[in-house]
């Protein structure tokens, strides 16, 4: 049996063929396993988006009732500071008069002082003058 060249080139292009069907039923079955894990690992990653959306949303739901449970104390503690400030102006004016008064008083006491001064001179000055008196009186009855 002899072959020609077209049925040589005829049995390796089948031969050819034949290698390039099992390299791409090799490449095919490969590509399934990598779509199948790929199919699988978005699964995986779409049950955990979905666990994690969940749990987001409950903690802004408790954000929420926090942020409105503080929002609902500060208005109830702002009249409280409103107070203080009144108390602290009340406070600052109090402080202000007691300065004016203990400037009046330590006036009054320079002054108080002065006239103590001038209580007792006047007072020397009287028992000099009754003493001048009766020295005169006594010198005109001799």
């Amino acid at each position: 049996m002899t072959m020609t060249f077209g049925q040589l080139a005829g049995i390796i292009a089948a031969i050819a063929f034949l290698v390039l069907v099992v390299f791409m039923c090799r490449v095919l079955s490969r590509l399934v396993k990598t779509v199948s894990q790929l199919t699988k690992s978005m699964s995986s990653l779409t049950k955990d988006a979905d666990n994690i959306s969940d749990q987001v949303e409950q903690l802004l739901d408790k954000t929420n009732t926090l942020m409105a449970d503080i929002n609902e104390k500060s208005q109830k503690v702002e009249p409280l500071f409103d107070t203080i400030v009144d108390l602290s102006e009340s406070v600052s004016d109090l402080n202000e008069a007691s300065r004016g008064m203990a400037s009046k008083i330590a006036a009054t006491a320079k002054d108080t002082s002065k006239m103590k001064q001038a209580s007792t001179l006047f007072s020397v000055g009287k028992h000099a003058f009754n003493a001048i008196s009766k020295a005169k009186s006594k010198k005109d009855k001799k």
